[in-house]
């Protein structure tokens, strides 16, 4: 009786505890929910064609990860002839049934890794291709978003262009796309760079916790650097370019929503605002973030001087396009996927 207890225990405490961390976060973010989605009528003063802009740029984004996916995962397929060719169809079927499952359900990016490599599982692809390759991914996207701050910086400090040009901002997520790029593919073909650059992270964070050692924070980078390039290997440029411009369709989104609505703001600190939401959408308290996203994107817009008004149907409209529309078009994509299964 005492192991049934355990075994029971073992199985749905974590589940219970973080269902009931959702629920509270839940509870918390509902009001600025609430007032943001009260600001749904403000959308009809968007002229049509910037709801195309959007669109546009969204699939941008898709397009670049599902490419991204059949880089990982094609290096591995390809030593086996029996191993079937991972087509386009299966990719996005599979990213856009991952991507509506961490937004929905709890366990966030974990839950919708799971969904996501069963689809490729079930097509034929290899586990332990389809194992490496969406850890690859996962790891090279950390990288580049953990880059960005580091590349707002320069660009906080220059100051130009002023606030009323804040449609530089598509050029400027171009220019910052090479730049990931050339960094990138920098450290990829370059370890010993990565081990400095780990080093002096290192020095700097045992000043605040002495068991990180700069050693460590070195060897650590040095692994992931690794498995970053065995997952891509003969890819580099690709994969690195595919990911910066999935990062980069999305931040020109941002631009764009606050661009319909007349805001004025430097791209700059567009860009500060982006990086903050991104890394609360990685906190697992919410599925995807929703709500803690959303009131950190409209605050940090407030901050830098977006009207708070502004701030909130932009950010409604952003997140139309970047969280809420792929929900529905991967719920069709996992019930498609189920049909053809069954027949």
């Amino acid at each position: 009786m005492e192991t049934s207890r355990r075994t029971l225990l073992r199985r749905w405490g974590g589940r219970a505890v973080g269902l009931t961390i959702t629920a509270i976060g839940l509870y918390v973010v509902a009001p600025s929910l609430l007032t943001m989605f009260q600001a749904w009528p403000e959308l009809a003063r968007v002229d049509v064609p910037w709801f195309f802009v959007l669109a546009g740029l969204q699939l941008g984004r898709l397009v670049s990860l599902w490419w991204l996916t059949k880089l990982a995962i094609a290096p591995s397929a390809g030593r086996d002839d029996v191993v079937p060719r991972l087509g386009w169809g299966t990719t996005a079927t599979a990213q856009l049934a991952g991507s509506a499952a961490a937004k929905v359900l709890p366990g966030g990016g974990a839950t919708g890794g799971v969904i996501q490599a069963k689809v490729l599982i079930d097509a034929g692809q290899p586990g332990r291709a389809v194992a490496s390759g969406l850890t690859a991914i996962g790891l090279l996207n950390n990288a580049v978003l953990f880059l960005l701050p580091v590349l707002t910086i320069p660009a906080l400090l220059i100051g130009p262009p002023p606030a009323e040009q804040l449609q530089l901002g598509l050029v400027v997520s171009v220019i910052l796309a090479a730049v990931i790029v050339a960094v990138c593919v920098t450290a990829l073909t370059w370890p010993g760079m990565l081990t400095a650059t780990g080093h002096g992270i290192g020095r700097v964070v045992h000043l605040v916790r002495p068991k990180v050692t700069p050693a460590g924070v070195a060897d650590g980078l040095l692994a992931q650097r690794t498995r970053i390039a065995d997952a891509f290997h003969g890819r580099w440029w690709r994969s690195v370019f595919a990911m910066a411009a999935s990062r980069m369709f999305d931040y020109a989104s941002l631009v764009a929503a606050l661009v319909a609505f007349g805001a004025h703001a430097r791209p700059s600190e567009v860009l500060l605002a982006y990086v903050v939401s991104q890394a609360l959408a990685i906190v697992p308290i919410t599925p995807g973030g929703v709500g803690f996203v959303d009131l950190g994107l409209t605050g940090m817009l407030v901050l830098i001087g977006v009207p708070a008004d502004t701030a909130v149907i932009g950010t409604l409209l952003y997140r139309l396009f970047s969280f809420w529309l792929p929900i529905p078009l991967g719920l069709f994509a996992w019930t498609g996927w189920r049909l053809s299964r069954r027949s």
